[in-house]
Formats: structure tokens, sequence, C-alpha cells
């Protein structure tokens, strides 16, 4: 392909500017947009949606959206409209700092989803109607196919299920993404729904580009923007330290037999944790590795560079601005080991549990039942969503959650007596670690799994109040299945509230 992003005749017919596109929105409508953690999602379109609100705002007119997208996008689209308070409802993620605010003084409305449920309720009617789809691509065809951006995310089912469509070509992605993408057209309603027939992670089942019923597309921006993930910082001692638990761990169990020497495809939340743990399977003795994955970052890119990692499947790249900038030129060299797919196949159950992911995302809290919180702050303040982790916890073959024992300079514990907030129930949570320890909590009953996550993972300053707990529960808990005090179990965040710390005093 060459640098002629728009190939099609028909479709350069719609080319206008992104304020006359921003024109064709409707308030008081639902629109879906691309982008998930920053990456393909358009910019040009909605700073100019979002001057346009603030004009009407101006001028005494209210007007907001419901907003959809794959996950989170970046600053020119969550962050914009957020503070020209353009958003009235959001679904399914969310990272953005202004929109975070507003949800969490209750101004905006949010439905924080499992990933891999989007695009099926939107297939079935779940949601409402979708009027106006908002797309950046790399290019359009001579056939009018659509060349996917640096993300999939929901765009197939936004592209399908929207009565208008806008799109954002992109010159800044590179043309050598086409043939990166594996666009999979098989998915339908029950009682018509079929396998999947992906049962490798490299497998190719559907196309390298979106379909678009043409006589839908209302206008077509042209933009020059580089994707605006977040940097991530050096790995820290603690990072480290989690990181070693579980290098130790996998090699017991490839030792024990309960995996291959080539381990089994790789899952991993987002964060500097998370890239400690890539990198240092570096230096583990695991070769011929695979991800299958819904983002994938730094560390995951290093242990491809590197050689050990031979094929990742996910359904976008979330790199730190230096890294964009250099795959992103190289982006051919990526093409035949990377593979992006919509984010309803990426993070599908049936597949999850079909590959045998291993699965590794980080948490909030844990409480000593192995009940993760991943979402809120002392119970109520959301601090971005659930994201794929449930997708891939239940399903898969061991389900991982780590954090440091600590938080805000040790005055928060991350292992408490009971969640605030439950997200990962106990049944779905395999194995927790922090930087003390791992916790292994395959086949334990409540009792012993709280033993272990005492005595292994909680920080001394915690352990003696975490003991002292438990021991009395087990003295006056109405029941000892899953001995719990009513009256304590969420003392320590009413403490925090109170107080600033979790600490007794």
């Amino acid at each position: 392909m060459t640098d002629r992003r728009i190939a099609s005749a028909r479709h350069r017919a719609r080319v206008m500017s992104a304020e006359d596109a921003a024109r064709l929105i409707a308030p008081n409508t639902t629109v879906g947009l691309s982008g998930f953690t920053a990456s393909g999602y358009p910019t040009a379109v909605p700073l100019a949606l979002a001057a346009r609100i603030e004009a009407e705002h101006a001028a005494g007119r209210p007007f907001k959206l419901r907003i959809w997208t794959g996950a989170s996008t970046g600053p020119e689209l969550d962050g914009a409209l957020a503070k020209a308070n353009g958003i009235e409802f959001r679904l399914p993620y969310n990272s953005d700092p202004t929109c975070r605010d507003r949800i969490n003084r209750g101004e905006m409305a949010y439905f924080d989803m499992h990933l891999s449920q989007v695009a099926p309720m939107a297939w079935q009617g779940f949601l409402g109607p979708l009027d106006t789809a908002i797309i950046q691509v790399t290019g359009i065809r001579e056939d009018g196919a659509l060349i996917p951006a640096s993300s999939v995310g929901n765009n197939k089912t936004w592209l399908d299920r929207a009565s208008q469509v806008i799109l954002e070509v992109n010159r800044w992605q590179n043309p050598e993404l086409l043939g990166m993408h594996d666009i999979y057209y098989g998915t339908a309603l029950p009682p018509n729904r079929v396998p999947i027939p992906l049962i490798r992670p490299g497998d190719r089942i559907g196309e390298p580009c979106f379909r678009c019923d043409p006589d839908k597309i209302v206008a077509i921006v042209e933009s020059d923007r580089p994707d605006r993930n977040a940097g991530f910082t050096a790995p820290g001692a603690d990072d480290l330290a989690i990181a070693g638990h579980l290098m130790e761990f996998l090699e017991h169990e490839v030792s024990r037999g309960r995996l291959p020497p080539s381990l089994l495809p790789l899952q991993s939340g987002v964060g500097n944790t998370a890239n400690a743990v890539l990198t240092g399977l570096i230096d583990a003795p695991f070769d011929h590795l695979t991800a299958y994955t819904e983002v994938i970052q730094d560390g995951m890119m290093a242990l491809m560079d590197s050689g050990k990692l031979r094929v990742a499947s996910s359904t976008a790249l979330s790199l730190s601005p230096e890294l964009t900038e250099r795959i992103n030129r190289n982006m051919g060299d990526y093409r035949d080991r990377i593979i992006l797919r919509p984010q309803e196949i990426s993070n599908h159950p049936e597949v999850i549990r079909r590959l045998g992911v291993i699965a590794m995302n980080g948490m909030i809290e844990a409480d000593i039942y192995g009940n993760v919180n991943s979402t809120h702050i002392m119970g109520s303040r959301i601090q971005n969503g659930i994201g794929g982790s449930g997708d891939f916890a239940r399903n898969a073959y061991i389900s991982i959650f780590m954090s440091a024992s600590t938080a805000k300079g040790g005055k928060i514990s991350t292992l408490v007596p009971a969640v605030s907030h439950v997200d990962h129930i106990n049944q779905d949570v395999q194995v927790i670690v922090t930087e003390q320890g791992l916790a292994d909590l395959r086949g334990l009953s409540p009792k012993q799994r709280a033993r272990v996550v005492i005595d292994t993972c909680a920080h001394p300053s915690f352990r003696p109040m975490l003991e002292d707990y438990f021991q009395r529960a087990l003295k006056g808990s109405y029941g000892l299945q899953t001995p719990m005090l009513l009256d304590e179990a969420l003392s320590w965040h009413a403490r925090f509230v109170r107080t600033g710390s979790m600490a007794g005093g």
C-alpha cells in the first residue's frame, strides 16, 4: 500500500474538517469510539466535539453524550469531553482522571463491565441503540475495506451497529500495520453461535480489515497524531521481588509437570509490576513462549525482542511513548509475530479456557480468604475498572493476582480481613503474590487460605493485626467455614477514612 491513505474515490468525497464532522453528532445520543489503552483512538473529531459542547453550554443549551469505547482512551477524547462536561454515561472502562473525578462526585454515570461482554451485549440490544461510531483507521483501501490502527477493541461492532459512521484516517499510523490484524466475523447470537476456531495463540481466523457499509459513512477526517500512552517507571524493589517469586513458582510448576517447559500462553495486565514480571522472563529458563492477552506493553515487547516470545495475540498495543515511536517506525518487523483481534475474541472465555492461559493481573487489595478488589478504593471510589481481568481470571489455567503488600507509604495494607469491594471471588483466585512472598491457594479451604496469606503475603507491620483478627474470628464468628467478625471486617477501611491510616493506634 502506498501512502495514499484514502484509495477509494467514493470515500474521498466524504472528507471534511473535524469541526464539520462534529456538527453531525446530535446531543443526547450514544457514540461508540475506537480506542483501547490510549491506542488507536480518534483525536481530531473528539476535540472538535468538545469545543462544540463548550460553546453549546456557554449559550445555555445542554449537550451531553453517552460514550462507549473499547477501554480507556487518551486526553484528547475522554479528557477533553469530560472537561467540557459532555459525558452523561460512560462504558466499559476508564482511566482518565477528569472522568474519574466526575464519576466519584456522582456527576457521570459509569457502567464498569467485563470487556468480553461489551460487544455481545451491544448486539443483544441490552445497551440500547448506537447512533454514531467514530473510528480511527490507518487507511481505506480502493475496495472500501478499512485498515485498522494500533488497537481493535470494539471497532467491528461499532461499525456494524452504528446508524452513522465517522472515520478518522490517522497518517501517523504506519501503513505496514496492514496484515497484523485478524478481524473475525464468525460470531453470532444464540441460538446460532458456533465454536470459535482458534486453538493456538498464533492462529488467524478472520480478515485483515474492517468491513463497513459505505452508505453509513457520513464523514472522513484526516489527522496526524501519535498514540498517547503514559510511560512506565523503572521497576522498584517490590516489583522485582514479585517477579522473582513468580519466576520461582513457574519453574516449580514446570518441574512438577504441571506446566510445559515453554509454559502456556501468557496474559498480563498493565503496569510497572507486570512489566517487571515480563522482563524477568527474559532470563528465566523458558523458551518459545506465547502470549494471549488484551494488551501488549513494553515488557512483552522486550520479551519478543529477546527472542523468548514467539508470538503475541492481543487487541491493542499499549507502549510507552519512546517505544511507541520505535515500534511504529518498524511495524513491518513485527507483523508476523503480533496479532491484533477484536476484544470479544482476545478476551473470550471459551478461547482463554481452551488455550490454558496463565493470567497475571494487578489488584488493589485482597482479603485473607482470597477475594480480590481490583476497582474501588475504600469500597466506593472507583479507580479505573475491572477491564479484562475477570475474563481471564475465571477462565485461566492459573489465575494470579499481584501487588505490593502496602500502599500510601505503609498506611494501607493490601491484605485485609475483608475486601471493601469484590471483583474476583475467592474461587477465581488461585495465587496471590506480594513482595513478601507467594501464596498458592489452589485446593485450600478458606481457613487454610487465610493461614497461608497471612504468613506469606502480608507485610510484617500488619501481619500481627491480621493474625489477631483471624484468631478472634475463629472464636467469635457466626459460622466457621469462612470466619468473619461482622462488626470488624471493614474496620480497617473505616479507620483509614477516619485517620488516614489502617494501622491501629
